[in-house]
Formats: C-alpha cells, structure tokens, sequence
C-alpha cells in the first residue's frame, strides 16, 4: 500500500496506514525470498524439475495476490499516485483472429459543433472462447438425367480414419494431443465433453486413440528408420509400469527412447526421438531396436548397452555421459565434507564451460577447440583419478564413484576425438520427460500394446516438439492424408519436418 499525498491528522489513522504498509511489505519480501530461493537455491539433482516449477507458480501468484490487495488500498487512498503502465511479458501472435470494438465518445460538444477524430489509443486483451465443439454436415445430392437413362450419380464420400464414424481427423487429434501432449486422461476428457452436452464414453475415445495409432504406425515407423540412418545417436530408458492381466498388480517394461539432436554442432539431420516399449531393461531390447543402426551411440552407464559393443561387425562405439559421473561426485558433496569430490566436479564443471563456447561451431571446430581446451583438462584429470584412486578405499563411497568414471573413461574420453560428440546425453533424457509426466497422471498402462501405442503417438508428438512444430495441426493433418489413401512409398513426406514444409 503507497501511502497517500494527503495523510489524515489522525494519530490513530497514521498508525493504521503504517502498520499496514509494514505488513504488506514483510509479507512481499517474505515471498520474493522463496521465489529467489526456489529459482536460484541449491537443489538436489534427484528432484523432479516439475516440483520446482509448481513451487514458483504457487510464489508467484501469492505475489500477484498481494499487490493486488496494493492496488486494492490504492484505489480507496484519497489521490492516488501515479504507478508505473505495467507491461505485458508475453506477446499476442499475429495469426489470432482480432475482433475490434470501437467505443465512441459523445461526438457533440458543449458549443453545439462536432468533434472529430484527432487520434485514438489502442490496448489489446487476449480473449479465450472455452473449447467449442461442432457438426460438419456433409450433404451428397444425387443427380440423375431426365434424358436418358445413364442413371444416378453422386460425389463419393470423403474418407475418413473412423469410418462412418462420429469423429473428424481433428477430433482425433485433439483427443490424442490432450492425451499425450497435455496428460489430460480420457476419462476426464470425457468429463470436458460431457460438460458441452456430449455423452462419450471413455471407451469410445479410448477406440478412436487406439485406431489412430494403428494409422500413424507407418509414419512412426519412417521415422525410427530415419533415425537408424544417423551416425551419431542418443538412447536411454525409463520404467513403464504396465497392468499385469489376472495378477491386480501391474509389472515393470522399459520405454526406449532413440534419439537425435545435431544441433549443437550445425548438423543438417532434424532433431527427433523414436520410443519402443519392451517388456524388460535386457540389452538385448536394445540391440533388436538398433538393428540397422552404427555409429557413435551415447548413453549413460547402464552395463546392457555393452552387448551392443560384442556386435560381429563391430559397428557401435559407445560414448558415455559426464553428468552421470558428475552426479556420482555431487551426490558425495551433499552428505558432508568431500574434498576429492569437490575437487573433481572443479575440473568437470571446466568442461562444460569450455562445451558453452563450442555450441553452435561445426563438428570440425569443435574437435579442434576440445584438442586444443579441453584435452589439457583430461590429462590433468586422469592423473588425479589414478592418484586419489590409491588414497582411498575402493569400497568407501568416494572410491565407489572414482571407479565408476575410471570404469568408463574411454567412453568419457570419446568426445575429444568427434565433434558430433556432446559431452552428456541430457538431449534424450528431456525428451524422456514427457512419458514421465505421463506416467505420473495415468500410474500404469493398461496393457502392452498399449505401451507401444503410447510410445508411438508420443514419439510423432515429441518430434513435433523439437522441431518447433504445432502438433495437432500436424496430427490432423497427416491423419487426414492417410485416410485419404496417401502411398506408402511416400510415407516418409508425412515426417515432421517434411510435411511442415509442405503446409
């Protein structure tokens, strides 16, 4: 609360504005402390990003609340100072409809003449419609020939996924992105639904996610190809709880998540991510789903990919990832005292500050920089894991950690000898985020095939994501050129990248 031009002769009254002004001004710095605590305190790297996001949205709207009661006092204060015009963070893109309101003035002045215009001030407000459904009636006339009996003729119907069914490819869309995309389950879509005065059953949407996915299969599978085609790619796994028929209990499969990400290094591959379901985390998952691919695979230090390096042609290399071995030592430092560890998280947080300046250089660049930069680094610290690895017992847990990066220190070592190289496999654990979240709202997936058509429509839907692309435009889009008959020949046009070219 400002206090105001004009303060009241009374004691009791300036007391009250004082009082007030403290309370709220304790209140507000009390909150804007959590929120710099929040967005810049030290977290454990084990917590959820999202708990953190949730906690700043709760902050920041208590603050909006507070200085709202402000404007609340202000707007009761005998004269009102002049605030500062709050401007919009945000922006309104240019493709949103604009619907104009024109509020005129009384056009005739006091002298009986009339005004005219000098000018005008404009302010624009984003304005919501709630989700709105709609009928396309499709009308087919039949015509015949009065002439001559060269009977009847009609304009065929427009194919479509669900034939005769109720739905559009944009419904379907709109129900697999809420699904997948925003983690809105479809009972409580049906919930959204029924508010509108549509009775859809969860089974039935339950249908259209389940042919949907059964359509797009073709395109999801161009794009698993289109991976295996890289020479350098990303892969991780994470659980995926499945309900286990006649048991009541649900049992652990794995999604895999392939992925590719060249930008760092300029590459001309588009980013993209492919999950597989599998009932187990065995390397041999691994090995069926990368059947056709070699290269540089990054991982992290699961020891299943190693059946990958037992391959006849010899054909994978694996680099491996410094953020799992930087946590190895970070996680020593947050339970007391860790002077080795500190001192092996300095050196590894040098090359990373070294990886800040490469991004966005060519691979060539990048290679010549890290022989030049970080190469030094290397040496230095392989000579101190060797010496601080004969200072400490091996089974203690600051000798468990130095194992583990000895352990895979050539896998480590692999990104000074390529540029495509990144010096972790953060790009495929983000994408890994979305089936988290996911799996979160939802607990289990209800049966295997399930699982895969999750795993498909997330992975058209997280390739969207990486390229910048609207999903339920591409969605409905492809969907509606599948119905239609598109070739599988030319299967590899309905891409991501390929058909927001063409759009």
């Amino acid at each position: 609360m400002s206090v105001p031009d004009k303060l009241p002769d009374d004691i009791a009254e300036l007391k009250a504005i004082i009082r007030a002004q403290q309370d709220q001004n304790t209140r507000l710095e009390a909150l804007v402390a959590s929120f710099k605590k929040a967005l810049f305190g030290a977290r454990s790297e084990k917590i959820d990003p999202g708990q953190y996001e949730l906690e700043l949205e709760d902050i920041e709207t208590a603050i909006a609340k507070v200085e709202a009661e402000v404007d609340a006092d202000e707007r009761t204060a005998p004269v009102r100072p002049p605030r500062p015009r709050q401007t919009n963070r945000g922006s309104l893109p240019k493709h949103l409809e604009r619907v104009e309101v024109v509020l005129e003035p009384e056009l005739s002045c006091g002298c009986g003449a009339e005004r005219h215009v000098i000018g005008e001030d404009v302010s624009e407000q984003l304005d919501v419609i709630p989700a709105q459904f709609r009928v396309i009636v499709t009308r087919r006339p039949k015509y015949a020939c009065r002439s001559c009996e060269g009977g009847v003729t009609q304009a065929p119907a427009p194919a479509h996924i669900i034939a005769g069914g109720m739905p559009n490819e944009s419904t379907l869309a709109h129900v697999i992105v809420s699904k997948y995309a925003d983690h809105l389950l479809l009972y409580r879509q049906a919930q959204i639904y029924s508010r509108q005065g549509m009775d859809l059953d969860r089974s039935t949407l339950a249908a259209w996610v389940g042919k949907s996915a059964f359509e797009l299969t073709a395109v999801y599978d161009a794009l698993m190809a289109d991976l295996k085609r890289s020479t350098k790619l990303f892969m991780d796994e994470t659980p995926a709880p499945v309900l286990a028929p006649g048991r009541k209990r649900t049992k652990t499969g794995y999604f895999w998540a392939l992925a590719r990400d060249d930008r760092p290094w300029g590459g001309d591959d588009p980013p993209a991510v492919a999950f597989t379901y599998a009932p187990g985390r065995s390397g041999q998952h691994a090995d069926t789903i990368l059947r056709g691919f070699g290269g540089v695979l990054q991982v992290d230090g699961y020891a299943g990919y190693n059946r990958l390096l037992k391959r006849p042609a010899q054909d994978v290399s694996l680099a491996y990832c410094w953020a799992h071995a930087r946590r190895k030592l970070h996680d020593l430092t947050q339970s007391g005292a860790a002077p080795i560890a500190q001192e092996g998280l300095a050196q590894i947080q040098a090359l990373y500050r070294i990886e800040k300046d490469l991004r966005g250089l060519t691979a060539d660049q990048r290679h010549a920089a890290r022989q030049d930069r970080s190469q030094p680094i290397i040496d230095a610290f392989e000579l101190w894991l060797a010496q601080n690895r004969a200072r400490v017992s091996a089974k203690s847990p600051t000798g468990e950690a130095l194992k583990y990066i000895a352990k895979y220190w050539d896998g480590l070592c692999l990104f000074l000898t390529d540029g495509r190289i990144e010096l972790d496999n953060n790009a495929v654990e983000r994408t890994i985020r979305t089936i988290a979240l996911n799996r979160k709202n939802a607990l289990f997936a209800g049966h295997e095939t399930g699982a895969q058509n999750w795993a498909i429509i997330a992975s058209l839907i997280e390739t969207c994501k990486l390229n910048g692309i609207e999903p339920h435009g591409y969605l409905s889009g492809i969907l509606t050129a599948i119905a239609q008959g598109y070739k599988q020949m030319d299967i590899n046009e309905l891409l991501p990248w390929n058909y927001a070219k063409t759009v």
